[in-house]
């Protein structure tokens, strides 16, 4: 199904952190980040850092300070806080700091989810971009949402983009 336009570097491996944005959920009950974890690692890649944050606009942005200046770091996937609820601040959060903003994974996501659960995907503020040299992905917390994200556009072209920004 997916098309590759070009060969990506054999067996690039890319460490990546993974931060679940939520109020409620622990290490323990945090499907969505062990599941982006065991994606990683299944892919042949490795998680750098993993931790769960609040939903609070200045925690998700030190957070993404912080680990900016990680020089193991290559991307950073963050999972949660995307809809329009009051309490969901990570768009908002990442959005203002990106320094690039790759808009097409946002228009596909959405796209993609449109086709497995209609027009209610128009909620969602999936979001991908470049910050201080780190890839930047923000996806739903839902295991579904993460599932289709990681499957279908991170993981495909998280080697590409990479050695995009190595170059």
């Amino acid at each position: 199904m997916a098309h590759l336009p070009h060969p990506d570097s054999p067996g690039m491996t890319v460490t990546c952190a993974v931060i679940t944005v939520s109020d409620t959920r622990s290490p323990e009950t945090d499907r969505s980040g062990q599941m982006i974890q065991q994606l990683l690692l299944d892919a042949g890649h490795t998680v750098g850092a993993y931790t769960i944050v609040k939903d609070e606009p200045t925690q998700i942005q030190t957070q993404m300070q912080v680990l900016a200046n990680n020089s193991e770091l290559d991307a950073v996937i963050f999972n949660g806080g995307t809809g329009i609820a009051p309490r969901d601040t990570t768009y908002d959060a990442i959005e203002s700091l990106l320094e690039k903003t790759l808009p097409g994974f946002g228009e596909l996501f959405r796209w993609l989810s449109y086709q497995e659960i209609g027009s209610r995907a128009i909620a969602s503020r999936a979001i991908a971009g470049v910050y201080q040299g780190k890839l930047i992905f923000s996806i739903p917390g839902s295991t579904n949402g993460v599932k289709l994200a990681m499957q279908q556009l991170i993981l495909p072209e998280l080697s590409h983009l990479v050695g995009q920004l190595r170059k």
